[in-house]
């Protein structure tokens, strides 16, 4: 939660989109002809930037305001991996029908959401994209600030598309610790090796698990840039979760946001492979592939 605020040097309004209304209101639009976006996306549909650009979006075209938006690289460079959300699980951690990792900067997914007419109401807005000179995705760009608290280093966002999972399930992710997203643990996985306890820290006031002590995995040494999205992590976990009062997964089925689908849930617990869950997304991967490669403006 981000609280409204006043910029100390010009005394200009700084308005939250993270606090009481995520898509900005008539009001605080009011006397703005153009909003310039510019923010460092991670490029994976729960980091919820591009759900601020679509609200962004969205608020621009009903109130007559030209969005310009600044694109910037995505770390995870342009390949596409994940299930594909199906629409009765949207939420702010998942608006549109795309896979966990879409390949495409910042910039190209408001080109995407305009041109697929994501909107509300099919509505498009003035959209302005300023694009980057020299990028391509065939290389990743290391990040030269971090994205939010608990995406440290390059490391944490390599991790994050595998591990954020973990945070519908009764898994610690690291939050409270040095190592947010490149670690994973609970109290219930007893076998795994690593051990820590999640603490109140800046980016996490009551970090999942605090003062617990958790026995998981270190990925903070994972020697490869993942080109993939890791399944083993989440398996391994749940084949190691022995707790006879909760379940695995928690009660109110963040897991299925998170994963856009109820799908993946079942697949765990039917006891399927990584490779036999990822065969199901193929389908939906290509049919996303047709679509994004519409709105791609870098070489791939």
């Amino acid at each position: 939660y981000v609280k409204n605020g006043v910029d100390t040097k010009t005394g200009i309004p700084i308005v939250s989109l993270y606090g009481s209304n995520k898509k900005p209101k008539p009001d605080q639009l009011k006397g703005i002809d153009i909003v310039l976006f510019d923010i460092q996306d991670v490029g994976v549909r729960f980091y919820t930037y591009i759900s601020t650009l679509t609200y962004v979006m969205e608020a621009a075209a009903e109130n007559g305001v030209e969005v310009i938006l600044l694109d910037r690289p995505n770390p995870h460079d342009g390949y596409i991996d994940g299930p594909v959300l199906k629409n009765q699980w949207k939420s702010f951690v998942g608006m549109h029908q795309i896979p966990v990792i879409y390949g495409l900067t910042i910039g190209e997914y408001g080109k995407m959401v305009n041109g697929e007419k994501l909107l509300n109401k099919g509505i498009q807005t003035k959209y302005t994209l300023i694009p980057m000179q020299g990028y391509h995705k065939t290389q990743r760009y290391a990040m030269s600030d971090k994205p939010s608290p608990n995406l440290p280093n390059d490391k944490s966002i390599n991790l994050y598309p595998s591990l954020c999972f973990f945070e519908g399930t009764q898994v610690s992710v690291g939050r409270g610790t040095d190592l947010p997203f490149q670690i994973y643990g609970s109290p219930w996985t007893k076998n795994l090796p690593y051990q820590f306890t999640p603490k109140p820290a800046a980016g996490a006031k009551d970090p999942f698990l605090n003062g617990k002590l958790c026995y998981g995995e270190n990925l903070s040494e994972y020697p490869e840039d993942l080109r993939t999205l890791n399944l083993d992590w989440l398996l391994k976990a749940y084949q190691n979760y022995k707790n006879p009062q909760q379940d695995f997964f928690l009660k109110n089925l963040f897991f299925d946001k998170l994963a856009g689908t109820d799908e993946l849930r079942k697949q765990i617990m039917a006891g399927k492979s990584a490779s036999q869950i990822k065969d199901s997304w193929k389908n939906g991967l290509e049919n996303f592939q047709k679509i994004r490669t519409k709105y791609i403006i870098y070489e791939d």
